[in-house]
């Protein structure tokens, strides 16, 4: 019987991610994502560069208080000076000071870098790959080499681009990785690169891609399918210029489509929550349509496709999302049909069928309301409650009267105060007048949403809100156009999202703000 070939897995998140723009990790956030990423399966960690700041440092001597279950940790670093010996390069020291299981040196295999940029003969950049792999290899109990610019190197002067290769396998190299560092490659340049690699050193070869073209991922699977058995990248693609290649494509299509083992079957269905808390750790807004893990992965929205997908979810989805952690979703929009409504009934546990008029007369709302300017793909919570009214009748724990919001500046250096006034009536009638104060005027009218209201509901206190966007809608309307909002509210288990519209921005927070609040008393009901 076959055995599944198995590709080991360098994540360079913490070094070559970090140099992403807009990316910057603490010691913590490296430590956590770390943890997260041996849970994950990696097998390699690329922890930075030791001595080029004071948090890679940090980072080596804090990260050997880890109990890791299987992944080694690599320091990375370049080769040697030119005019020095590995034994007496600063740079060559700090690496084996990391002390490492793993160190990750990166040469030069481009004639063009060796002649305009180290400025030294191509016989004397030979010598220093040699030197500094094979001092490295005496203290060291892995050594990898990240051929630079290999691809670059082999199209402009392919005889020297494979001797370096073969002066770093010679050196006792384990890994050599071939680099698209340009990432300007494109999928046959990478298979040429890698067979005529294979041909001339026995050393277990690696792929090292990026973005550049948009190409890094396929480049990767290239390079697999060229006989690389390391793939090195970065968690959401995150990396200097246009990024590496990103690992949560890479390893689905190694695992799924092209039938390679990277991780375990477990393992691979937390691919969407490591996805998340690397863009949460770096503070950027995850990105919805990224594939396999993206929120909008297996998202439906067109009526036909809905209709298809609730037949046999093969029609429009690649793979079964629960083999990569995520799930199917089902948006409602003008778009929609009668498939979308009774599939978004079902998920919120309401009993109705196609031919209900109720169906139709909700399609008819959500057609309207989106006209105005409401969206409901990012606000489920005030869409169910739309639909639970269209079916049931309309469930009100509350009924304003009316509320007042003030925004006053005293003086020129003081930051200007809030305060908002509201009276609504309670389930039994009582009337509640109460006013608070916030560092604006909608969070003002939160804080006094949720002091009257708590009087009546003591478990709306574990509300909480998380975000709260804007979007200004009718372009050229100026400071008379018509916003929607859309709130991220959540309790101890659950997050919701809800909308509001209106040409007053304390309105259309007032709408949105108000499903918040009836959304939990409904669900606490439920």
């Amino acid at each position: 019987m076959n055995k599944t070939p198995t590709i080991t897995l360098y994540d360079t998140t913490l070094r070559d991610g970090c140099q992403s723009e807009d990316v910057s990790l603490t010691l913590d956030d490296k430590l956590r994502i770390t943890q997260e990423l041996d849970t994950f399966g990696v097998h390699y960690i690329e922890g930075g560069w030791p001595g080029s700041n004071p948090r890679d440092e940090e980072f080596f001597a804090a990260v050997k208080k880890l109990s890791l279950k299987q992944a080694r940790i690599a320091a990375f670093g370049s080769t040697r000076r030119v005019n020095s010996t590995a034994a007496d390069d600063l740079n060559i020291r700090l690496l084996i000071q990391a002390a490492t299981p793993v160190v990750t040196i990166v040469g030069k295999t481009w004639d063009l870098h060796v002649r305009d940029d180290l400025r030294i003969s191509k016989e004397a950049n030979i010598e220093v790959i040699g030197d500094s792999i094979a001092y490295l290899k005496q203290r060291v109990d892995e050594v990898i080499f990240d051929a630079e610019h290999f691809f670059d190197g082999f199209k402009a002067n392919p005889s020297y681009a494979l001797e370096c290769l073969t002066a770093a396998a010679q050196a006792g190299a384990d890994v050599l990785v071939l680099c698209d560092t340009r990432g300007g490659s494109m999928p046959l340049d990478i298979r040429a690169g890698m067979q005529a690699a294979s041909q001339v050193v026995e050393a277990n070869l690696g792929i090292h891609c990026h973005n550049d073209c948009e190409l890094a991922v396929a480049n990767s699977l290239a390079g697999v399918e060229s006989g690389a058995v390391q793939v090195q990248g970065t968690i959401n693609g995150f990396g200097e210029r246009c990024g590496n290649a990103n690992l949560c494509s890479v390893i689905p299509n190694l695992q799924l489509k092209m039938g390679y083992r990277c991780v375990g079957p477990q393992q691979l269905k937390h691919l969407p929550q490591l996805s998340r808390l690397v863009y949460e750790l770096a503070n950027i807004e995850p990105n919805k349509r990224q594939a396999y893990v993206g929120a909008s992965a297996f998202a439906h929205k067109g009526g036909l496709h809905v209709a298809a997908v609730q037949k046999n979810s093969e029609t429009y989805e690649h793979i079964d999302p629960e083999l990569i952690g995520n799930t199917q979703r089902v948006l409602v929009s003008d778009l929609s049909g009668r498939s979308n409504v009774i599939y978004k009934a079902k998920e919120f546990g309401l009993d109705v069928e196609s031919a209900d008029p109720a169906v139709k007369n909700i399609l008819n709302e959500v057609k309207q309301l989106e006209h105005s300017g409401f969206q409901y793909e990012g606000a489920e919570a005030s869409f169910e409650l739309l639909m639970r009214k269209a079916l049931n009748g309309t469930v009100r724990h509350f009924r304003l009267i009316g509320f007042r919001v003030i925004d006053e500046k005293r003086k020129e250096d003081e930051p200007p105060l809030s305060e908002a006034t509201i009276m609504l009536e309670g389930p039994d009638g009582q009337i509640e007048h109460t006013a608070a104060q916030g560092n604006g005027p909608v969070n003002a009218l939160d804080q006094a949403l949720r002091k009257a209201l708590t009087k009546f509901y003591p478990q709306l206190e574990s509300v909480e809100l998380h975000d709260y966007k804007v979007r200004v809608l009718g372009a050229g309307e100026g400071t008379s156009a018509t916003v929607r909002v859309l709130i991220e509210s959540g309790d101890e288990t659950d997050r919701w999202g809800t909308v509001g519209v209106s040409h007053n921005v304390i309105e259309a927070s007032w709408q949105a703000l108000v499903d918040s609040m009836e959304f939990k008393l409904q669900k606490d009901t439920n």
